[in-house]
């Protein structure tokens, strides 16, 4: 994205360029205040748009961020605003809060696609960035002529006015970067730095197809995403078509081979939002695909095997059905030649190691699986700090010991040392490296449970756990014990640990920075998972939960 786009895309910094001059006698005030809706904005939204963003300025949704982090990420977080206000008033003696902030209503942001360049004489088209329009609800028609007759005096500001259609565009020129604006009905203020597009904008508010009228977005603009206090969200009503055309006007990208648009188009459309609650900052996407087109078969879990992990553990990515997923994976491979040869070689050569990549390592993974990072100072892992284990329910375990037994005697032709020791009354099979430690062990925990451990003492703590399971422990209850069930797994991290292991880290290397210190402070941990009704549409919630501020 070019600087030009970029720097547009601060609504408050393009406000404060384009009403310049004349704009004053052109808001006329009627009538009070309207109300803001994604809905009401993208009917001025032209029905060409690939997507669009609404945020919701409402100060009391955005006041409730102050409920968390330590005060130093507050105060981190109030310096990065006094920052960015005082360079608005150094260049232009603007004020957010007190010239913008007052009649600002909600904003959209809608993608346009972009022109197509001419071709030049060497047959060269450069890559055009994206069109951005902007859809500004005018909350306050007072407020914002008061502004507007602030900025009529501005210097070094070029402004001049045409007519489109019998509506007043408004082109600003600062630093030789046209803007150009239109205020639609006293209502709504448009603003773009493509002049095509606020005409297109024009012939949307004068009746022709419309963002809300395009089909499969009046249903999502109207429905939306479910979180509290929502502070934006986007919708993508035609999801392969923005791929498609994104990358067509792009010379650099590839044109997409039918493979891959096939997939694409599983994917009909696409909501997010993101809100916050007593718990943090709370994003939900909803995906709408295509049932006949969608080849994954999804399954819910019982998240039993989080319970099979210690209180420890740092970070958990857990699931259901590793063989059926492998068996989707290896059946659309076949539609990608440099994939497929990739998994030939792949089985090729495990055949030296007497494996079958299918039915030896992927065959018996068809229950409940955990992949974690654990804590441990011990043997190879006290310089890292940590090290990691895959927990696998399985219905086979004949198939999985056979393969234990393989890999064991591949280890032994690697000049590891391959011993057998209890603990708990269990068997642990340890790859040992001489002088050193256990390299990696593995084992069951149950008639049905299998672990592979990176690290002897991790495989220790999963086999005779002494404190408390994840599952119980407060960290994973409160980070993603409001997420939604059921579900197909969860991913959890846990901040305070992970820090640890970023401090021992990074002092071996370069210190931590104090501002990055006072973020990772504020935040408690990240609980990821998935759920899908049916095979029509998936949903997919994030929490970032964050530590409340003392005297919360």
């Amino acid at each position: 994205m070019s600087e030009k786009k970029s720097s547009f895309l601060i609504p408050v910094i393009g406000t404060a360029v384009i009403i310049a001059g004349g704009i004053a006698a052109y808001m006329y005030l009627k009538g009070g205040a309207n109300s803001s809706s994604p809905l009401g904005s993208a009917k001025l939204v032209p029905a060409t748009a690939l997507m669009a963003t609404y945020i919701d300025t409402n100060p009391e949704f955005w006041n409730k961020l102050q409920q968390f982090g330590t005060p130093e990420a507050q105060k981190l977080l109030a310096k990065e605003f006094q920052d960015f206000n005082q360079q608005m008033l150094n260049d232009s003696q603007i004020s957010y809060e007190a010239d913008i902030k007052p009649w600002v209503g909600g904003v959209m942001i809608a993608v346009l696609p972009p022109e197509a360049k001419k071709v030049s004489q060497n047959n060269f088209r450069s890559p055009e960035a994206p069109n951005f329009l902007l859809v500004v609800n005018i909350k306050d028609k007072i407020a914002a002529l008061k502004f507007a007759n602030k900025l009529k005096d501005k210097k070094n500001v070029k402004v001049q006015e045409s007519d489109y259609k019998g509506q007043k565009i408004i082109e600003s020129t600062d630093k030789g970067q046209p803007t150009y604006v239109t205020v639609l009905n006293n209502e709504h203020l448009l603003l773009t730095s493509n002049k095509q597009s606020v005409e297109k904008a024009i012939d949307t508010y004068k009746g022709e197809p419309s963002f809300a009228s395009k089909e499969g977005a009046n249903e999502i603009l109207g429905k939306g995403v479910d979180v509290k206090n929502n502070l934006a969200q986007i919708y993508v009503p035609d999801y392969a078509n923005m791929v498609q055309q994104l990358t067509a006007f792009n010379p650099q990208s590839k044109p997409l081979p039918p493979q891959t648009l096939a997939q694409i188009k599983q994917v009909k459309s696409m909501t997010a939002g993101v809100g916050i609650d007593d718990a943090g900052l709370r994003f939900k996407a909803i995906v709408n695909l295509d049932p006949q087109l969608n080849k994954f078969q999804y399954e819910t879990t019982s998240a039993k095997i989080v319970g099979q992990f210690p209180s420890e553990t740092l970070a958990l990515a857990s699931g259901q059905g590793i063989s059926k997923s492998w068996q989707t994976f290896v059946e659309q491979s076949k539609d990608y030649p440099e994939l497929n040869q990739g998994l030939q070689q792949a089985r090729t050569q495990l055949k030296f190691l007497q494996l079958d990549l299918d039915k030896d390592i992927f065959g018996w993974m068809n229950g409940e699986f955990g992949l974690g990072a654990i804590q441990s100072n011990q043997g190879l892992l006290a310089n890292v700090g940590f090290g990691g284990a895959l927990v696998l329910d399985t219905s086979d375990r004949k198939t999985a010991e056979a393969t234990f037994t393989k890999l064991d005697n591949f280890a032994k032709q690697q000049s590891l040392n391959v011993a057998q020791k209890s603990i708990g009354g269990k068997n642990i099979t340890e790859w040992q490296i001489p002088q050193q430690g256990a390299l990696v062990a593995h084992g069951w925990l149950n008639e049905n449970t299998a672990f592979l451990a990176i690290g002897g003492p991790v495989a220790d703590t999963l086999v005779d756990r002494k404190g408390a399971a994840l599952d119980q422990s407060d960290s994973f209850k409160t980070i993603t014990g409001s997420l939604q069930k059921p579900n197909g797994g969860y991913f959890y991290l846990d901040m305070d640990k992970t820090k640890t292991i970023i401090e021992r880290l990074s002092t071996q290397s370069q210190p931590l920075p104090p501002d990055a210190i006072a973020i990772l402070t504020s935040i408690r941990g990240i609980g990821v998972t998935v759920n899908s009704p049916s095979k029509s549409m998936t949903q997919m919630e994030l929490l970032l939960s964050l530590k409340p501020s003392k005297g919360k």
